[in-house]
């Protein structure tokens, strides 16, 4: 009788294995003439070596269904134990192709608007995407979206996400603790949008390994950004200098978003922003798509649009 041990890596064994370990049970109804012992994360399988080899093959594939969709039911198991093998099959389950990702406690991520829509369509097409508009707009919210989507496709290897940091009228300095502890607050919007996206311990652990990294742009410099999906939020708040030191920083095999609104900039009065210098100048360049989210993007409470317009009205006047 051969053995195997095989470890899940990145991924909750109570999730995966289910309540009282109910996934090993239907395992072992489909694989009854294999010995199946789970222990924390590892499993010990006993069994003849071709039966063994469709077991880790089948197990394979169930974890590449829960990293995908957060979840695994006694359909989905079934469904995936007796398919032809094919990845499409598994798919099907999810007939709507709007859906960039299946979030934590089975939210569906998808774009809600047609502008949003537009930077789905974009970045599918271009290796940079500007996507521009004002707070509310899903634009950041989507963008990591698109990142977590091509992590868990295997497109690219890691996420940076990043921001200047320049506060909007209040003073990191006085905040207390270390560099971290003084940004993880600015950062938060960018935590908050990978919570919904990725169950904790997935994410603590892409965190500690740096599959993701959050940071503020001044860590970019000297960095060439390779098999990664960057994301640069806040982008009004660049100037010249910084946005073509962070445009410069892509590697091979690297996507780039830059979301921003030029309504919001806390840049010095005299301060020309590098968002809008860039979208100028970058305009006409292959590659590179850019689109422009308005008020009818916004997804937050209602209040938010009329916000948005009021402003708008007294701005131009």
């Amino acid at each position: 009788m051969n053995e195997r041990i095989i470890e899940l890596t990145e991924i909750s064994p109570n999730d995966f294995f289910g309540a009282q370990n109910s996934t090993i049970s239907q395992l072992k109804t489909y694989f009854p003439k294999i010995k199946i012992v789970a222990r924390g994360n590892k499993l010990k399988i006993y069994g003849e070596a071709e039966i063994l080899d469709e077991f880790e093959k089948r197990l394979g594939m169930l974890i590449k269904y829960f990293n995908r969709y957060n979840r695994l039911d006694e359909n989905s198991i079934e469904r995936i134990l007796t398919s032809t093998g094919k990845e499409e099959e598994i798919r099907k389950d999810h007939k709507n192709k709007d859906i960039l990702v299946h979030g934590v406690s089975g939210k569906l991520i998808r774009p809600e608007t047609e502008n949003q829509r537009n930077m789905v369509s974009l970045m599918q097409k271009n290796d940079m995407l500007f996507a521009v508009g004002p707070a509310g707009t899903g634009k950041t919210y989507t963008a990591v979206a698109l990142a977590v989507k091509a992590l868990k496709d295997k497109e690219v290897r890691r996420i940076i996400l990043t921001r200047p940091a320049v506060e909007s009228g209040e003073n990191l300095g006085f905040l207390p603790g270390d560099l971290k502890e003084k940004l993880d607050p600015y950062m938060q919007p960018l935590y908050d949008a990978l919570r919904d996206m990725i169950p904790h311990e997935k994410l603590q652990a892409y965190l500690e390994n740096g599959t993701i990294q959050i940071a503020p742009l001044a860590f970019m410099r000297g960095r060439t950004l390779d098999n990664a999906f960057v994301i640069l939020d806040e982008a009004q708040n660049t100037t010249h200098a910084q946005m073509k030191m962070f445009l410069t920083r892509m590697g091979r095999h690297a996507k780039f978003v830059i979301t921003g609104d030029p309504g919001q900039i806390d840049l010095p009065r005299k301060q020309v922003s590098g968002l809008k210098e860039a979208l100028l100048a970058l305009k006409d360049i292959e590659g590179i798509g850019q689109v422009y989210l308005d008020d009818k993007d916004v997804i937050r409470h209602r209040l938010v649009k009329r916000i948005i317009k009021a402003y708008k009205s007294i701005e131009t006047e």
